[in-house]
């Protein structure tokens, strides 16, 4: 199975007496690679590229092989930590994504997913049977599996879940790192809904409603412009730069005039605009009604 990605990390997969020996990708297209454009910081007065050194305060600047990694355990003392020698400290079992769990796909709120995600691919012929096995597992008795992981020196809480073909392994935060919603109580008081207004609201959600979202109907455009640009003023043609064609969004002070106005900018608009394709997407995630019954009964 060629691929040309380079892995990000080799283990197993470990559930129970069962290991999936896997090599982990990262899912995120590196810079560059997505039409991302990136912009330098240059002098001002000559245009030269600005540069970040690594100086000691000692001898100057130094190469990346002369610098080590220590800890603090005194003002300006410390101690020299090898990584070799933290690599001997980790056990067999850290070297797996142990399966704590099989949970449903809504057990874990979205708020609590860190937005970093790698994809698991078997790593070898002996692990194509089992990386089978636990991939349908998962998609006919519908669950996601809950596992942590050491990476990068801390213990990762993720979700590994099937994605198509394959095995995609989301990262989570822990609990403690997330904001609790309760805190920002206070900044949302509840406030009587006029059923009009309600109704009105809802006709207007069912009118841009998209039941085949896809994602990939949607390319940057402002990276669009910015390549243009910078073709431009490599030719030295002249930025002429305009007013925006966009007409200003009406000024409403009523809602339900918003709301009726932006019912019949929908129906000549034609409604939601991104129908094409499907987008397979995490189901993770707790829905409203569950977050509702849980204020009602606090």
């Amino acid at each position: 199975m060629a691929t040309a990605a380079r892995s990000v990390w080799k283990g197993f997969i470990q559930f129970s007496l069962v290991s999936v020996p896997v090599r982990a990708y990262s899912a995120t297209a590196s810079a560059g690679s997505g039409g991302e454009i990136r912009l330098n910081q240059l002098h001002a007065e000559c245009h030269n590229r600005i540069k970040y050194q690594k100086v000691c305060p000692v001898h100057g600047e130094v190469k990346q092989d002369e610098i080590v990694s220590g800890y603090e355990f005194a003002k300006d003392q410390y101690v020299i930590i090898d990584p070799g020698e933290i690599e001997k400290l980790r056990k067999p079992s850290e070297k797996a994504i142990q399966i704590d769990a099989f949970i449903k796909p809504d057990a874990i709120d979205d708020r609590y997913f860190s937005g970093r995600t790698q994809y698991l691919l078997p790593e070898g012929a002996p692990a194509f049977k089992p990386y089978a096995l636990l991939h349908k597992a998962l998609v006919e008795g519908n669950r996601v599996a809950f596992a942590k992981v050491v990476l990068a020196g801390k213990q990762q809480l993720v979700v590994v879940r099937p994605l198509d073909n394959l095995l995609a392994m989301s990262f989570l935060n822990y609990a403690t790192e997330v904001k609790p919603v309760a805190d920002f109580h206070d900044e949302s008081p509840t406030v009587e809904v006029n059923p009009k207004e309600l109704d009105l609201a809802k006709t207007l959600m069912k009118s841009l409603a998209v039941d085949d979202f896809d994602l990939g109907a949607y390319t940057d455009d402002y990276t669009e412009k910015l390549t243009k640009l910078i073709d431009a003023k490599q030719k030295g043609e002249e930025i002429v730069t305009g007013s925006s064609s966009e007409a200003p969004a009406p000024q409403v002070s009523n809602l339900i005039e918003a709301l009726q106005a932006s019912l019949e900018q929908a129906k000549k608009s034609g409604g939601a605009k991104a129908k094409p394709g499907k987008l397979v997407a995490p189901s993770v995630g707790v829905s409203e009604a569950k977050e509702s019954k849980k204020r009602k009964k606090a």
